[in-house]
């Protein structure tokens, strides 16, 4: 790894304005270069002609991987054998989860900070209205010769603490993922994407572990209130080496991105509220 993208080695080098275009010597000055399009923030995009023609997949991923993350995952405590470490107990939400982040890190990288908002509450709705619904057919009474609801309440009857504890996790660690993100791209030039990947989900991921396992846990006796350091901490341990073990794979989705859609956001200029309207 050499610490730049497809899009350093290829020649494509962030404007003055916000921007990309072409860098000295680059190909993408030819005459064949996509035309450009102002985008939020003042940024100015290299547009595939044809527009954004991953986007959308990369959003319908991110959204069944989160709603996947809180629906299946929550029901299943599991443990593996270790070597050096011994018996490890995690939540199996744990395998879904950090993979959020890639998707979170792929679309701002690539799309900017104003589309990942947009994806966030995409998501953000999605879980609500999975949430809901999960709760509504739990309630729903059962017919006489149906004997499974008690093993449907342990699967999806999640208490509505955890629910509103994993959605307020969820909408502040994404936030401050993608912040980060954007902020540590243009610091960096667009360069190291490896630091920008691993450092926004360090904060991503502290900020959501911090934040759930209190509001889900502290004093309900489901853990003991003297026990949730340790599982915050081991959660935001194995949740940040996921991310690490994604990096190869990261780099090569961002650049294919990147060349495929003629994009490569700096938000130079973006309003980085989370409830700005304008995407």
């Amino acid at each position: 790894m050499d610490g730049q993208t497809p899009d350093d080695q290829r020649g494509l080098a962030p404007r003055a304005n916000g921007g990309t275009g072409p860098g000295p010597g680059g190909a993408a000055g030819a005459a064949g270069a996509a035309p450009s399009e102002p985008a939020t923030g003042g940024d100015v995009l290299a547009r595939a002609p044809n527009g954004l023609r991953y986007f959308d997949l990369v959003m319908a991923a991110f959204v069944t991987v989160l709603v996947c993350s809180n629906l299946i995952g929550p029901a299943k405590i599991a443990t593996v054998d270790l070597p050096l470490v011994g018996s490890f107990v995690f939540g199996a939400g744990v395998l879904f989860f950090p993979i959020s982040y890639v998707f979170g890190d792929i679309l701002t990288e690539v799309y900017g900070y104003a589309r990942a908002r947009r994806v966030i509450w995409t998501g953000f709705a999605a879980l609500a209205f999975a949430s809901l619904m999960a709760a509504v057919v739990v309630a729903l009474p059962p017919a006489p010769f149906w004997q499974n609801q008690t093993a449907y309440e342990i699967a999806f009857g999640n208490a509505w603490r955890i629910v509103g504890a994993s959605m307020i996790a969820y909408f502040c660690g994404e936030f401050v993922n993608s912040y980060v993100l954007a902020k540590m791209k243009i610091w960096t030039a667009g360069r190291w994407l490896w630091t920008r990947t691993i450092g926004s989900t360090i904060f991503g991921e502290a900020v959501d572990s911090a934040l759930f396992y209190p509001l889900a846990f502290y004093g309900s006796g489901i853990i003991p209130n003297d026990a949730l350091p340790q599982v915050m901490l081991a959660q935001f341990l194995l949740k940040t080496i996921v991310e690490i073990l994604f990096t190869p794979l990261t780099y090569r989705i961002v650049g294919f991105l990147k060349r495929a859609e003629g994009i490569d956001v700096y938000d130079r200029d973006t309003d980085f509220s989370p409830f700005a309207i304008k995407s």
